[in-house]
């Protein structure tokens, strides 16, 4: 009988045990999420905690109203992002364009010219950027978690973004079935210059990213050397030529800026698309590349490559 006691007692306090560590709380080091906002039955904020950055990150969530396990396609911004939303539903349709679909299309808000990288310094301007540790470690599991997703991924971006979503998926390969870039230059030697131009010209100190033009940090962030780790996914860019097009012919406040500043930028993307392409065809990895004979660097032009990627995109990742 005293036995029986014994083994009843060791018996409850193992399921006792068992059963506090089913339920216990996320480790402190983990990504926490603070708050989530149900906007509209098909969009969500979610703030989350980033232990790798020390503070709360906004992530706006497009996704469908029910139904069953989906696929997640992360969309990044450009140098200079929304502050209270991704402008991809500032400044285009995308909210609308992706109603239909059973994909979470994650909207990171924030990481301005920041590459979505990891820093190697903190910066007087910027503060702490671990974008990277934060979009590829601590964000998919709790967007799976709270949003039905299957664990199956594509990144995309414009411009900086599409720059950035190449990076990760080169050095992240295992996570991501597809990536696109809509007017980005995926070859971070070709664009050195021009990234570092354009992150001093918003405050910050590029030698923060990855240290001096040269190092090793700066290969390691190069998706043209890091090509062979894109073989086996679904490849989409895009570039205009630069030319003004039919958005060109539209009223609209930014006019003056899309053909003076947008229209030599895209100039630039056109080149480095062109060598990036050329680098994969070398090494005999298939990618979609969609050249417009016209078009500069602007929403109206990411809205219609956004559309035009989404036959190719949606495949991969079975949305």
């Amino acid at each position: 009988m005293r036995r029986t006691k014994v083994a009843v007692a060791v018996l409850t306090f193992a399921l006792a045990l068992l059963g506090s560590a089913m339920i216990a709380p996320a480790p402190a080091s983990a990504a926490q999420i603070e708050r989530l906002d149900r906007l509209t039955p098909t969009r969500s904020a979610m703030f989350v905690y980033s232990p790798a950055m020390g503070r709360t990150i906004q992530v706006q969530v497009l996704h469908p109203a029910g139904g069953g396990p989906r696929p997640a396609y992360y969309l990044l911004d450009g140098l200079d992002p929304g502050l209270s939303q991704s402008t991809w539903t500032n400044a285009t349709d995308a909210e609308r364009f992706f109603a239909g679909s059973n994909v979470n299309v994650v909207l990171p808000v924030g990481g301005q010219a920041s590459y979505y990288t990891d820093w190697q310094q903190d910066d007087p301007r910027f503060g702490r950027y671990r974008w990277e540790t934060f979009l590829t470690e601590e964000l998919p599991p709790l967007i799976d978690g709270w949003f039905n997703g299957n664990g199956v991924n594509a990144i995309g971006g414009l411009s900086m973004g599409g720059n950035a979503a190449f990076i990760l998926a080169a050095r992240n390969p295992w996570l991501y079935r597809a990536v696109a870039g809509y007017s980005a230059c995926p070859d971070t030697g070709l664009a050195m210059g021009a990234v570092m131009f354009s992150i001093a010209n918003r405050g910050g100190d590029p030698l923060n990213m990855w240290g001096a033009p040269g190092s090793p940090a700066w290969a390691e962030h190069d998706p043209a050397q890091l090509a062979e780790r894109l073989r086996g996914k679904t490849i989409y860019l895009s570039s205009g030529t630069g030319i003004p097009g039919p958005h060109e012919t539209e009223i609209k406040p930014q006019l003056a800026e899309n053909i003076f500043l947008g229209g030599p930028v895209e100039v630039g993307v056109n080149t480095c698309v062109a060598a990036f392409e050329q680098r994969l065809r070398g090494l005999g990895i298939p990618a979609r590349v969609d050249y417009s004979g016209t078009g500069t660097h602007s929403w109206s032009y990411w809205q219609d490559t956004l559309h035009a990627s989404w036959p190719t995109i949606a495949p991969a990742i079975g949305a």
